[in-house]
Parts: structure tokens; sequence; C-alpha cells
């Protein structure tokens, strides 16, 4: 697989790229951006310092400037660019992918990554046209003025709250944060260890998060946050040791930002519909949108919406203009505290449908665009989507069959109303490709 992909540059290290590639990544994105000023940071993981040392370099002798910001989340690293009113930036990090990956988010100008940016990097790579240049290279701590600026905005609390950190890039900051606006912390894998000793940095994969939901029920917590490896996503779960879909947290925030006065809000296409029926229940704008990070954040910001969300865990609030898992942890936490509530009582009146996690199936890549092309024909009778893939709206739900793009497959993620609509979907599928062995879309645990 390609290290360069839709949204980011990303593999697994000294396997599909190395701090070679690294080096010339930089000589590339430094052509680009000769004379501007970047912003550099990175996560915990064991080859974030040789990457961002050789990415540093090469940007360097293509003549871009650098500053430094060190150690730290990805949502200091936004908070940073803003701060210092940088060109653009590159954070080295593989997100919530396993300890062996590392990679590059980017940066470029105002606006997100696009595709098109992501190929234009990867050519001059392979051409070797790389500009020339002496870059000035300076070392700043913007995390003190990220802790200044969170604290100016939260109010004092006296939650208990559980942080799962994974180890990862808030390890020191997010407790640190809550404590300083007088939450009762108490921490779970707060020590930074990129190899992820204790849980896979992957929060939106619930079974990570067994020791998270023993955790809030044995200390009596109000609720607990679970970060991935480099802070821009969060899971929560509530006092009850439930964890909460990302759609029905999602559901939270659009209930609190659009409760004064309408807006729009950007969701991703595997979303439940539950995001949808609670923006149009509030008299707002859902606007779907392909799933992926650049193309969330593009959307969020030319529609100027209230908030944007993926089930990943990604959330994007206005006020900041980019996602932040520690800053929507407090703000979870803020709705908590101003309700006076449970939030486990919170939860039980957001409306939960039945819905799929991914079902990967096995296509090899020649056969992709043939399988995708019947579900479109066979599906015209309904509404469909071809923004990601295809996505077919039932009257009854909806299903969507998706490239991959880590492995030779696709992905269906369905929702219904029911067990019964739930099986009708499925028995459509089978119909349609009847290559998608049984047993994996019967197998598959509904959320």
């Amino acid at each position: 697989m390609s290290i360069y992909k839709d949204c980011d540059i990303r593999g697994i290290y000294s396997v599909e790229f190395d701090e070679n590639d690294a080096y010339k990544i930089g000589r590339a994105v430094g052509t680009m951006m000769t004379g501007k000023t970047l912003v550099v940071g990175g996560d915990v993981r064991l080859s974030t310092p040789v990457l961002k040392e050789r990415l540093i370099a090469g940007l360097r002798e293509s003549g871009a400037n650098i500053k430094d910001i060190g150690t730290v989340p990805t949502p200091v690293f936004y908070f940073s660019l803003k701060k210092l009113v940088a060109d653009g930036g590159v954070m080295v990090t593989a997100s919530h992918n396993p300890a062996k990956y590392n990679g590059f988010k980017l940066m470029l100008g105002k606006t997100p990554i696009t595709v098109e940016v992501i190929k234009t990097i990867e050519n001059i790579v392979i051409s070797g046209e790389f500009s020339s240049g002496d870059g000035m290279y300076e070392t700043i701590d913007t995390s003190e003025d990220y802790i200044a600026d969170m604290l100016s905005i939260f109010e004092p609390c006296k939650l208990r709250v559980v942080l799962d950190c994974c180890n990862g890039a808030t390890s020191e900051i997010a407790p640190r944060i809550f404590e300083l606006l007088g939450y009762d912390v108490v921490k779970l894998y707060c020590e930074f260890d990129g190899s992820f000793p204790n849980r896979d940095p992957n929060p939106a994969v619930y079974e990570n998060l067994t020791d998270l939901k023993k955790k809030v029920v044995e200390s009596g917590a109000d609720l607990g946050a679970a970060f991935d490896g480099d802070g821009d996503r969060v899971v929560f779960v509530d006092d009850r040791g439930r964890v909460i879909n990302s759609e029905r947290s999602f559901a939270v925030f659009i209930r609190e930002y659009l409760k004064e006065a309408p807006s729009s809000v950007v969701y991703d296409i595997k979303s439940s519909s539950v995001v949808r029926d609670t923006v149009l229940e509030l008299g707002g704008e859902p606007i779907l949108e392909r799933s992926g990070h650049a193309f969330i954040k593009k959307r969020f910001l030319e529609k100027k919406s209230a908030l944007a969300g993926e089930i990943s865990g990604h959330f994007f609030f206005r006020e900041l203009g980019y996602d932040d898992g520690i800053y929507a942890a407090l703000r979870m936490a803020q709705i908590l505290a101003k309700s006076g509530e449970k939030l486990s009582g919170i939860i039980d009146r957001i409306p939960s449908t039945l819905i799929t996690p991914d079902i990967r199936v096995f296509c090899p890549y020649d056969k992709r665009d043939g399988w995708l092309e019947r579900v479109h024909e066979a599906g015209k009778q309904y509404k469909i989507s071809l923004i990601d893939g295809v996505r077919v709206d039932f009257p009854y739900g909806w299903l969507l069959v998706r490239k991959s793009v880590t492995e030779e497959g696709i992905t269906l993620r369905i929702e219904a109303k029911n067990e019964e609509n739930m099986n009708k979907i499925k028995s459509w599928i089978l119909e349609v490709l009847p290559e998608i062995p049984e047993e994996l879309l019967y197998k598959e645990v509904k959320r």
C-alpha cells in the first residue's frame, strides 16, 4: 500500500517508509513552501524523534523556516498554527494507528490538505526536483499558551473524571488542564510510552476501552474520556461504565450548540441517522460528507458550520476551527456539570438505532469498481448517494458500500430501524453481491 493517503501520509515505519523518506518528504514540502514559516510537532511514538529530525532537515534544505514545538498532541499543533501565524505545518504522527505506524499530518496554507496536494508531494519526491535553501530554525513552547487558553474558556468544576490517555501525547497535558480546573482526575495510562503497552491507541474500537469502563464504575466517576494516540479524537464512557457511541456523543454537542440558534452541522456518511435527526429536530441543516478528516474539515469551514463530527471520535467546533479531543472532553464535562444530571440519563434520552460496525469483505482490487456498480444499479429505485462509495437509503434504513483505503476489499455498514429491517437489508445485499460470505454479515455485533 502507498503511504500517500487521501488525507495524510502514513505507513508502517521501517517497512513501508523510513527516515530517508521523511527527509525526501521534507524536501518536497519545503519546495512547495520555500521561504514560508512552518510549525513542526511530533507525538510520542518511538520512531517520531528520528522521523521529525530528518523531516526538519529536508524542510530547511529546501528553504522553509521551522518553528519546532516539540512533543505535543495534534490539537496543540493546530492551536500553534494560529498562535504563531504560520504559513502551514507538519505533525509527525500516525494518530490512532498501532505503534508500528507513523506518518505526517500536513497543513499547507489556511485550508485542509487535499488529495491533489498529497499527490504533488509524492510526485516531487519521485522526481527529486527539490528547491535549495537554508531555512531558519527555532524551538518554541506553545503548550503553556494552549493550557492558558483552555483555562480561560472553561469554568472550574468538581466532577470526577477518568482520563484514559493510552500512554499517548495527551498523557501529561490533558490531566493537568482538568486538575487546574478543579476536577477530581483519575488517571489511566497517563505516562508517555510510544509502544502503547496498555491498549491500542484507537478508542473508536470499543473493545480497547474495557479498562476505562471498569475504572469509571470502580471510582464512581461522572465521566470517562479515552483519547487516541495524538489527542484529536475522544470517545466517552458514561457513569454506568457504558461506552457512548460517537453519534450519540455528537448529539449531546448538537443539542448544546443549536439550542440558541439553528446552524449547519457536517457529519460523515457512515454516521447513524441519530445525527441527522437531532440536527433537524433543532431546526438546523444536516450536511452529509464523505468520511475522512480533510473532507469533513473542508466542508465544515466552507459552510461555517457550528459543528462537525465523525464516528471515529473527531469533533470540530466553530470557535476553534478544527477538531480537538481535549477540548471536546472539557466541553462534554461542562455540559454535564451544568445539566445537574447523570450522563447516563442524558444519553438514554437520545434515540438509538441498530447499526453495524464496518464489515470488511475481501474483494480483489480489479473487481471493486464492478461490485460498487452492481450495488448502484440494483439500488436505483431508492435514494442513492455517491459521495463516498455507494450509499442506498431504503425507507427503513440504509446501506453503505465503500472501497477500503487500507486493504484489498470493500467495507459495508448498515443501519435499520429494527432487527427485521436489518435482516431485510442484509438479504438485499447478499442477492446483489452473493460473493460476500453470509457469516460476515450475521456475526457482527450491532451497537
